[in-house]
């Protein structure tokens, strides 16, 4: 084998390869050989190192590698171990919030059920109260129209004479007055002995308004219902005069009954006009002669139904217009 290097190795360098040089027959032979044996040997030494190297060199870079994505892994892991903490307080804080949130919800709605069942209660409540009240307005109507029948039943015996001078010489003696009213009036409806049972006669209101250029009322109370229908009765078939002054003579009935047939003074007064022939009856009811019938009414709502069914009434009886021109 030695034999075989060195001839490779001449073979290399030029040189011829003989039997003695092959074999080693010469000692300059020798020598060259033995030199070039340690020059390949420092060679391949040298080579052998460079793997060896190589090898380190490797082995140091995978090292490195190594170490570079375990630490890289080590970091990301790290940041993903806090990042994944930070998640679960945030989580943690989120459900502490819904469970907040949740309770407060509950909360409210067990609130707005107790509002409503506290509505649905006081909804009951005011539909009975409005009940009530509507049973108590019914009662106080039925009992103001019963106390105010009972108040013109006990003025049936009474009449109102209206327009007669305010001065004390007539003040004084209201009952002779009357006797004179009636003497220059209705002289037939006179009882025997010329005279007539008076119970009470006075002005109303009892104090003079100074303010008042009209002279007040006088009421007169007789003792007999029929001489007071009698003298009531002439009053509506003319007018009544006292020396000459007109005056007149009406039912004396209670405050609610007059202020109920004054409402029905503008249709009353346009009645007339068209010659409907209207009367205002007891205790405020109106009655018209239209078309050959007699037509009575209660309200002042049902004469207007009444009249805007009717072309020749239709519109003739707005009453805010009529007073917005007597106005």
């Amino acid at each position: 084998m030695a034999h075989m290097a060195q001839n490779q190795a001449s073979r290399k360098k030029g040189k011829k390869v003989t039997i003695e040089n092959f074999y080693g027959g010469s000692t300059q032979g020798k020598e060259e050989n033995e030199e070039e044996i340690q020059k390949n040997s420092e060679h391949a030494s040298q080579n052998g190192n460079y793997q060896q190297a190589l090898e380190d060199l490797k082995l140091e870079l995978i090292q490195k590698m190594e170490t570079f994505w375990k630490e890289k892994w080590e970091k990301e892991i790290s940041c993903l171990t806090d990042k994944n903490a930070q998640l679960e307080k945030e989580l943690e804080a989120s459900n502490r919030r819904a469970d907040k949130a949740e309770k407060q919800i509950q909360s409210l709605m067990t609130r707005i059920k107790h509002l409503e069942e506290s509505e649905m209660i006081k909804q009951q409540e005011s539909i009975k109260q409005t009940q009530t009240i509507n049973e108590l307005e019914e009662n106080i109507k039925y009992l103001t129209e019963k106390v105010t029948d009972l108040e013109n039943r006990g003025r049936r015996e009474n009449l109102r004479i209206i327009g007669l001078p305010e001065k004390p010489e007539v003040n004084n003696k209201l009952d002779f007055i009357l006797e004179e009213i009636i003497k220059e009036n209705c002289p037939h409806v006179l009882e025997q002995g010329g005279k007539i049972e008076i119970e009470r006669i006075h002005r109303t209101p009892s104090i003079l308004n100074p303010q008042k250029t009209t002279p007040r009322n006088v009421i007169a109370k007789f003792k007999s219902f029929q001489v007071k229908e009698k003298i009531l009765q002439e009053a509506k078939k003319k007018s009544f005069r006292y020396k000459g002054a007109p005056i007149r003579i009406t039912h004396d009935l209670a405050a609610n009954t007059l202020r109920d047939r004054k409402a029905w003074n503008t249709i009353f007064r346009k009645a007339r006009e068209l010659g409907l022939q209207p009367r205002i009856n007891y205790p405020a009811k109106l009655t018209i002669y239209f078309q050959g019938k007699v037509w009575a009414f209660n309200k002042i709502e049902d004469f207007q139904a009444f009249a805007k069914k009717r072309p020749e009434l239709c519109g003739k009886f707005d009453i805010q217009a009529q007073k917005a021109r007597e106005t």
